[in-house]
């Protein structure tokens, strides 16, 4: 390594460090755990996933991605148990890569991804405006969005509230204005900034909000027991552990490809990354901490720093350990209601709003497959609602490429031919039937097959039963149906 290279990834290390630092405290609290859970996370993601191979430049951590599925987790199952899900969902994870399956979570179409984002986004929002306002969020992503209008009312009607709610509102419209302002300015992440300018408006005017509760890293750890691991035998736990496993990975490979596109480096190695995921989030479950994934904002905060080599996310984990051995009390004086606005900043960011009109218009079954998975995902959760939205896609597909037309030909004096072209499949039996069943039953017909690409099972006896029942009407002798050539 050069020494410039050395310099600009030192550099950039640095303000992935700024810009991580408020993200992980705030997706641990959002998450239900202590704080310094999701800093122990960044700090793995850095030391132990940024030296493994796979991808060179995008950084692991905690992400907002995630925070619906953990909450709902350590709510369901307890916050003890949160280590040996995170770890068995690791290990399933470096299985998947070892077994070379990697490149097979770029198969998940798009659609399904950004309704999957869209519906944490607004889960996050809401869940997150009772916290900006010091009070206790409903449990369920409807029971948050029907609150809201009672937290409105509340919050017009309470000091307390009204002044964490603006705390909150200052942080988000900071976040907002911060890409406008000059570049020099813009030298600061907007998340630290928009944190520390809360934080210094609270303790100048000594308002009276919620902050943040910091008790050390090593009283945080929670390493799984026997009785943790013994739980593993429960079918809850293990759809858990799946939905850990599945999601993370296919928010991480999701990440890598983006950052690809970034820079001109080396490509990302989908196994390996997957497999450098999975001993992180290992390392993570054995410490009890919150599971990781490769997180797309700490890792174009790194690409758009300059760095060049791996050593910068690596350094980023170093500064976060630093940090929180050296000055765990600085992040006492931290708001709860700031770290609410940039997670409500964040969720924002996860609902693709400039992207529905023209998937709507070029790909209406797209925009319906998203719209349903975020509705799912706030509705029941967030497994069932990518299962749900995985579903529609398939669905999807098999309607469009089943497609198959039927073509009558009838000169009046000869036999009428019908040529079927595409793919019969069940699903377009009915429109198939339709068509040859509305025929003359006194016509010679000439059931044309050789442009069909696929005909399974289903249609071939519909077909055949027809043939049979047009050949054999009334027990006299008609014209015959003639079938020409086959399909696969």
């Amino acid at each position: 390594m050069t020494a410039q290279t050395w310099r600009r990834d030192l550099a950039a290390s640095l303000v992935v460090f700024l810009v991580a630092l408020p993200l992980c405290v705030g997706i641990a609290v959002a998450s239900g755990v202590p704080a310094e859970l999701g800093l122990v996370t960044g700090i793995v993601g850095g030391l132990v996933t940024g030296l493994l191979p796979g991808s060179t430049l995008q950084v692991s951590g905690p992400a907002a991605g995630l925070t619906v599925l953990v909450y709902e987790a350590v709510h369901q199952h307890g916050i003890s148990t949160l280590g040996v899900l995170v770890l068995a969902a690791g290990l399933l994870q470096i299985l998947l890569g070892a077994l070379r399956l990697g490149r097979w979570f770029r198969a998940i179409t798009v659609a399904v991804v950004e309704g999957m984002l869209a519906g944490i986004g607004l889960t996050i929002i809401a869940g997150q405006l009772y916290a900006m306002a010091d009070v206790t969020a409903p449990g369920s992503g409807l029971g948050k969005l029907a609150g809201l209008p009672a937290l409105a009312a509340e919050g017009f009607g309470s000091a307390a509230t009204l002044t964490a709610l603006a705390v909150g509102v200052g942080t988000i419209a900071v976040l907002a204005v911060w890409p406008r302002l000059p570049a020099r300015v813009r030298v600061v992440p907007a998340p630290l900034a928009a944190v520390a300018l809360a934080t210094a408006v609270v303790a100048v005017f000594d308002l009276p909000v919620a902050r943040l509760e910091v008790n050390g890293l090593l009283a945080a750890i929670r390493p799984p027991g026997a009785e943790d691991l013994a739980r593993l035998a429960e079918i809850g736990v293990i759809g858990t552990v799946l939905a850990f496993a599945l999601i993370s990975s296919a928010e991480s490979l999701f990440s890598a490809a983006a950052v690809d596109r970034m820079h001109d480096g080396p490509r990302t190695d989908y196994d390996k990354e997957l497999m450098a995921q999975g001993a992180g989030n290992t390392v993570c479950g054995a410490l009890g901490a919150l599971p990781m994934t490769a997180v797309i904002v700490r890792s174009s905060a790194n690409v758009s720093a300059g760095a060049r080599t791996k050593a910068s996310r690596v350094l980023h984990g170093v500064w976060l350990l630093l940090f929180a051995a050296l000055f765990p009390a600085a992040l006492g004086i931290i708001p709860l209601a700031a770290l609410s606005g940039v997670l409500v900043h964040t969720g924002w960011k996860l609902v693709p709003l400039g992207r529905l009109a023209p998937l709507w218009r070029e790909h209406r079954g797209e925009a319906i497959i998203l719209a349903c998975t975020a509705i799912a995902v706030v509705a029941l959760n967030l497994f069932e609602g990518v299962l749900l939205g995985l579903l529609l896609a398939v669905l999807k597909t098999a309607w469009e490429t089943s497609h198959v037309s039927v073509k009558v030909d009838d000169e009046g004096d000869g036999p009428i031919r019908v040529t079927l072209t595409g793919n019969a499949t069940f699903l377009r039996l009915p429109k198939m039937l339709d068509a040859l069943e509305a025929l003359p039953r006194d016509r010679h017909i000439e059931l044309d097959l050789t442009g069909l690409r696929h005909l399974d099972h289903a249609c071939r006896i519909a077909l055949t039963n027809w043939a049979d029942r047009h050949n054999a009407r009334d027990g006299e002798a008609p014209p015959a149906v003639a079938i020409v050539g086959t399909a696969t």
